[in-house]
């Protein structure tokens, strides 16, 4: 069945008491076990290759970090580039971050045409550095541009500093094909779309066991059991009892994010680049949103809050940051549990016949959940194997309680690390043109006194 093009109306979150909640037994083609990025995806491009698809979603679509992100689109993963490549050659690299592409262009068809309208689309980002990183970012843009295929541009230091008046960042590698949308309205969009589609989405329904042995996959849920030729685990760190092993390989991180009171035209005269920033670090990541507020994540945690009680830390950020902005009132603040995982990849392939995984997506972005959507899909229904790219970054236990408390002390080690490499290379700055200043002061003198250098 294909996917109808005509323009769809989104409005809030589906009531409670209008969602429909799996009540009798079913049989399907696919069960895609998570209502969020990945499982809609998946679900989605499965009916559109002919299967019939039923998602569970233990809680409501859209309820965790699927629903609750900055919607910025970039190519590639959150695994460094250089560390793929040395964990899977060049020429699998290459491969895995075309599929990536990909992934991010099936979200600009649907973000750009009327297919889900009214997202705010907008173009263009920026990653940049706290540090003084020329020589690195020349070999880096060497190896997009000529090794994969990939749009980026360097910002001297200068160009950055026009973008964004402050002096925390150095230099910058441009993407002009990167984009952000409202994340939000795209996930329930892609509900809609998926309904449009044929697949059947039951909220309120958590998976309590499962049965992979055999040709049809039993599910039970806890009014109705469902039986599938294929069933995706597509959750994150929440799926608990019906895939203990695979919420055991992530490490649960939360992150939060405030949006500000309009700032009107002082917000301009910082921030002179309307697409997505982040640093080079993790600390910052940010972009205006509704023309003159601005929408800013906070440093990352491995334990639930709620989330105002990060609005301070926002605002703290932003005045560190942009300090001519003075001080500045969140008014909006949200957040939710993403899964990481050990390696840095995701999660995607088949387990035993199937049975298949879509999981590990935080820092991956949206486009590897679309990519996951058309790899799982075509997996399963065409028999495609790309998936085999995924095959080294296999299940790997994420520690359990001690490997939150180590993640959360290597976070907070890693922020202040980077916050004193900032430190650092700002005073070098800093020495480093107070001595031109006093060599050209010299230089002046001499000339004026009628002296030559001093000689060699």
């Amino acid at each position: 069945m294909t996917v109808a093009s005509a323009s769809v109306t989104f409005g809030p979150d589906v009531a409670e008491e209008d969602r429909v909640r799996l009540a009798h037994p079913l049989d399907t083609d696919v069960c895609v076990i998570g209502a969020g990025l990945a499982g809609l995806s998946i679900a989605l491009e499965a009916a559109k290759l002919g299967a019939s698809v039923a998602v569970l979603e233990g809680r409501h679509v859209g309820w965790n970090a699927s629903g609750h992100q900055l919607g910025t689109v970039t190519p590639g993963f959150g695994l460094p580039l250089a560390d793929l490549i040395a964990r899977v050659g060049l020429e699998d690299a290459r491969e895995m971050w075309a599929l990536s592409q990909q992934g991010a262009e099936a979200v600009r068809a649907r973000a750009t045409g009327d297919v889900i309208p009214d997202l705010a689309f907008s173009e263009g980002a920026l990653e940049v550095s706290n540090v003084d990183a020329g020589e690195k970012l020349i070999a880096r843009l060497q190896m997009l541009n000529e090794d994969f295929d990939t749009v980026a541009e360097g910002w001297q230091i200068e160009r950055v500093r026009e973008a964004l008046k402050t002096q925390r960042y150095f230099h910058g590698v441009y993407y002009p094909k990167a984009f952000q949308i409202d994340g939000r309205k795209y996930l329930m969009g892609l509900a809609t779309l998926a309904k449009q589609a044929g697949v059947r989405i039951f909220e309120d329904t958590p998976a309590i066991s499962l049965d992979a042995a055999g040709v049809m996959k039993r599910i039970v849920t806890p009014s109705a059991q469902l039986r599938a030729q294929y069933v995706v685990l597509a959750g994150n760190v929440h799926l608990g009892s019906p895939a203990q092993r695979l919420s055991d390989t992530l490490l649960p991180i939360w992150r939060y994010a405030g949006i500000t009171e309009p700032l009107g035209e002082r917000l301009a005269e910082a921030i002179a680049f309307q697409g997505s920033v982040s640093d080079s670090d993790g600390m910052d990541h940010f972009r205006v949103v509704g023309g003159d507020r601005l929408m800013w994540s906070s440093p990352e945690t491995t334990w639930a809050a709620r989330p105002e009680r990060f609005a301070r830390k926002i605002a703290r950020r932003i005045a560190t940051v942009f300090p001519q902005l003075g001080k500045v009132a969140i008014t909006e603040s949200f957040g939710g549990a993403m899964g990481q995982t050990v390696h840095g990849m995701p999660q995607i392939g088949q387990i035993r016949p199937g049975l298949w995984v879509a999981s590990g997506f935080g820092h991956q972005g949206l486009n590897t959940t679309a990519m996951a959507g058309q790899l799982i899909a075509y997996g399963m229904i065409a028999r495609d194997d790309r998936t085999r790219l995924f095959a080294p970054f296999e299940l790997v236990w994420a520690g359990g309680r001690l490997g939150r408390i180590v993640g959360h002390g290597v976070g907070v080690w890693q922020r202040q690390v980077a916050t004193l490499q900032g430190t650092l290379a700002r005073y070098r700055e800093r020495a480093g043109e107070r001595e031109r200043i006093r060599e050209a002061r010299l230089a002046e003198a001499n000339a004026r006194a009628g002296t030559g250098g001093p000689i060699a």
